[in-house]
């Protein structure tokens, strides 16, 4: 499909700020929604003929930071966060929107992504997540080394963890472990590698990307995307190298390069199926001049069809 027929600039985008960081180990991700907003990500969109609308911040409960409880840290906030997004993106979806989240942290993907699973169901149409992160975000309260449940919302997702997360949208689980690819992937706790391996997780992670190239494994991890698909794309910054985006909590070295990472978004743009998408774990506090937040925003304007090459 060509980068002329991608929807979102007819559907029209929504942008819907979640400005906490309850789910982390480090403060200040709660501070990226207006990062986000400072690089300038609506007027770079709208630039690009997307109908944009901010729908502005939510407003949930604070970070009280405290030490875990039988195995998760803020379970009580973490879930009134998640129950917000699930109904801030199921309506923008049900009112035929394209959904844009700017985290926050990562947890907040089981709202989001249970909304996006619920509306599928809705419509009849397959979902495909591509998770693009360092880390698998497969812990439970038995394997997690810290309790924080940004490191879980995959799990959560596919049955395992609190009822309050796995049972969010009522069916459950939200997603199977074949709806998702995870790419990027070189930061797997011990316990959590088992499960993954367990649960049949496919996972393209950079020991395979170095093996194969970039361009074939996300033609493996796009195969099968069609019209009846609905791509859902989770972003987390940190699958970027922290050469080129230090402003996350958890870098993780050997990432994707920018080279890479264009030629991501722009195969996922070259689909024309990308109907929601998560901008997560950017911390401006660990940034330099906000310079991550406006590299995330330059390869989201991939996403929306913007291209590195001459290529009609």
């Amino acid at each position: 499909m060509s980068r002329s027929m991608l929807s979102p600039a007819s559907t029209g985008v929504s942008l819907i700020g979640a400005p906490t960081d309850v789910g982390a180990g480090h403060r200040g991700a709660s501070l990226g929604p207006e990062a986000l907003r400072i690089a300038g990500i609506a007027e770079a969109l709208a630039a690009r003929g997307v109908d944009i609308i901010d729908r502005g911040d939510l407003s949930g409960p604070r970070n009280p930071w405290q030490p875990p409880e039988h195995g998760y840290r803020h379970l009580g906030e973490v879930v009134a966060w998640n129950r917000l997004v699930m109904d801030a993106v199921g309506a923008e979806l049900a009112a035929g929107r394209m959904p844009i989240l700017l985290g926050g942290d990562h947890c907040l993907g089981i709202g989001s992504i249970t909304a996006v699973a619920r509306h599928c169901r809705a419509i009849g149409k397959r979902l495909r997540v591509l998770w693009l992160d360092a880390h698998a975000d497969f812990n439970t309260s038995e394997v997690t080394p810290s309790g924080n449940i940004h490191g879980m919302p995959v799990s959560c997702l596919c049955g395992m963890g609190p009822r309050e997360l796995v049972h969010l949208g009522g069916d459950a689980p939200a997603l199977r472990a074949d709806e998702i690819r995870q790419i990027g992937i070189r930061s797997v706790d011990e316990g959590e590698k088992r499960l993954v391996k367990e649960h049949g997780l496919d996972v393209y992670d950079m020991r395979y990307i170095d093996e194969v190239g970039m361009k074939r494994a996300m033609e493996e991890a796009l195969d099968g995307v069609d019209a009846d698909t609905h791509v859902h794309v989770s972003f987390d910054v940190d699958f970027l190298d922290p050469g080129i985006a230090p402003g996350v909590g958890t870098t993780v070295p050997g990432g994707p390069n920018y080279r890479e990472a264009q030629l991501v978004m722009e195969m996922i743009a070259d689909s024309g199926r990308m109907g929601s998408l998560d901008i997560v774990e950017l911390n401006p506090i660990l940034d330099a001049r906000n310079s991550t937040a406006i590299l995330a925003v330059d390869l989201v304007e991939s996403l929306f069809g913007k291209s590195t090459l001459m290529r009609d």
